[in-house]
């Protein structure tokens, strides 16, 4: 309860402060040095306005270059400096990889420590944790500039918004979150493997590697890929309790500021307000459930142990546990402390539904902020169907294209998650590989496991029910694909309904006018997240999570 509490008063402190610089960051009209630097080496106009479609020409292009270029890496690690003898990375688990960096999934389905060299860790992973990150700021400043926009206009340029994410929040916060995990225990070298002797007297071959840099933006950027096989659950990534309340900090302090970055942009802080608010209040009712699942665990052991200690660190106990996984898949993050698979069944189904709410609440740096605004969008469409006012928000007319876009937005991933656990299961020769090979436990479980992994990779959160192999070819290849297409369909139609919103002419505000700033929006948002939730994946829950609670 007081690492929640203190949780929430950093979060509270920050907010405005934060939010506001970020703010200034974006809207800025003068370069660093170091950004015309770049500028100039990339060959682009900083102050140059992109409409929508060259602003998603620009990202796609980007992060094309960054899947050849993570995969190509992978590829040829072994002929690299630091490669501590490793072969090359597979082909299959290397374009997931590539596909997972990129997409801010960081899914992994092999064991970082002796599969990837330092080089490709810091140079490809640790980068891409970085500029994916960055991206997700880009595209959501965009949408807020969409918004904004009072006479028409373009979204920005998205060279400037990702030099600008990376250079002025990303890097520095990272640079002094580095150092304070260094401080805490988090190791930071570069001396391969040690063999030592143990107490009975067998040999054990321990990893070193650059933990506390990757950790650092792992956290900040939402990003989840762990340095170790265990993640944060490790103690070279996370020795101490307090580490994990500051590993937690990292994950949420952007996304929970962003609101208010969106409030300054917008000039309204009253819209930012009611965003926040619906965000945490989902937040903190995840929480309180997926705690009170653990605790009150049936079962002699668990009653013995005082709760479901099974796959949870004794140095974070139940509620550092909980508290952890809640923020990783409340986020984007997919970092974990605590093996969600061991969770009970309904305490593991609530990371599954964090997930299925589409990670809004706070959500990922800069894709939690533009998928409530989507919903946002939704939200006074319906309102003000219900009460006959006029379907505008933030000035903007809400009109069939937009309701189109929007629509469209909501769909692609629950039907990446359903369609692709539903082929997996389907198919004769799959469901065999999967029943076989891939399923670690039968029946409602095995169900849970593969419906989390697409869940998981749709919504680029990369946290898995860990009794899944999921380095199969069916699984390694349909999982990327899914990354891909749940980052980038979502972003190209945020985009156009963005582009759509700053060609229109701000209206000012009429009796007619649907209030947007007042509690009541707030509940209505928050009814059109979870009824919309519910209706999608209800059915499918009741295979899976449910039914394993039911029977237990």
């Amino acid at each position: 309860m007081l690492q929640a509490l203190t949780l929430a008063l950093i979060l509270i402190v920050a907010y405005k402060p934060f939010g506001s610089y970020m703010a200034r960051v974006y809207s800025s009209s003068k370069d660093l040095r170091v950004e015309r630097g770049i500028y100039r080496l990339i060959g682009v106009s900083s102050g140059r306005g992109q409409s929508w479609q060259s602003y998603l020409r620009a990202v796609l292009a980007f992060s094309l270059v960054s899947v050849i270029a993570v995969y190509a890496l992978q590829r040829i690690q072994q002929w690299l400096p630091f490669s501590l003898g490793l072969p090359p990375v597979p082909e299959g688990v290397a374009f997931n990889t590539a596909a997972s960096f990129i997409s801010n999934t960081n899914w992994q389905s092999y064991s970082p420590e002796v599969t990837m060299a330092y080089v490709t860790q810091a140079a490809g992973l640790a980068v891409q944790n970085f500029v994916s990150a960055a991206v997700g700021m880009a595209v959501a400043i965009a949408v807020v500039r969409g918004f904004a926009s009072r006479s028409g206009g373009t979204l920005g340029n998205f060279w400037t918004d990702l030099t600008r994410g990376t250079v002025r929040i990303l890097l520095p916060i990272s640079f002094i979150a580095a150092i304070v995990l260094i401080a805490g225990g988090v190791i930071q070298n570069l001396n391969g493997f040690t063999d030592v002797t143990t107490v009975t007297g067998s040999t054990q071959s321990i990893p070193g590697g650059l933990t506390a840099s990757q950790e650092a933006i792992k956290l900040l950027g939402t990003n989840g890929g762990g340095y170790f096989n265990a993640n944060s659950a490790h103690p070279f990534e996370n020795p101490t309790a307090w580490t994990n309340l500051f590993e937690i900090v990292l994950m949420l302090i952007i996304p929970f500021s962003l609101p208010r970055t969106f409030g300054m942009l917008v000039k309204d802080t009253r819209q930012g307000i009611v965003i926040v608010s619906v965000m945490a209040g989902l937040f903190l009712t995840s929480l309180v459930l997926v705690g009170w699942a653990e605790l009150a665990a049936n079962g002699t052991a668990p009653q013995l142990a005082g709760g479901a200690m099974e796959g949870k660190e004794q140095r974070f106990g139940i509620l550092g546990s909980t508290l952890f996984g809640t923020t990783s898949t409340m986020t984007s993050t997919g970092a974990v402390n605590s093996m969600h698979d061991s969770y009970t069944a309904l305490g593991g189904m609530m990371p599954m539904i964090n997930m299925m709410l589409g990670e809004i609440s706070p959500g990922g740096v800069g894709s939690g902020l533009y998928g409530m605004l989507v919903l946002a969008v939704i939200a006074v469409f319906v309102g003000g169907l219900l009460i006959g006012r006029t379907p505008e928000y933030l000035g903007k007319r809400i009109g069939p294209k937009q309701m189109t876009l929007a629509s469209l937005y909501i769909l692609v991933t629950p039907t990446l998650v359903l369609l692709g656990t539903g082929l997996s299961f389907a198919i004769p020769g799959i469901r065999e590989e999967i029943e076989n090979v891939s399923i670690l436990n039968p029946s409602n479980h095995g169900l849970s496991e593969v419906l989390y992994a697409f869940t998981s990779a749709s919504n680029n959160n990369g946290s898995a029910f860990a009794g899944l192999t999921a380095s199969t070819p069916w699984l390694a290849t349909a999982l990327g694909v899914a990354m891909l297409l749940g980052r980038f369909l979502p972003i190209m139609l945020v985009l156009a309904l963005a582009g759509s919103l700053a060609q229109q002419t701000s209206a000012p505000a009429t009796v007619g006018t649907l209030p947007t700033h007042r509690p009541q929006f707030a509940g209505l948002l928050t009814g059109v997240v979870v009824i919309f939730t519910a209706l999608t994946y209800f059915p499918v829950l009741t295979l899976g999570p449910l039914a394993e609670g039911l029977i237990s």
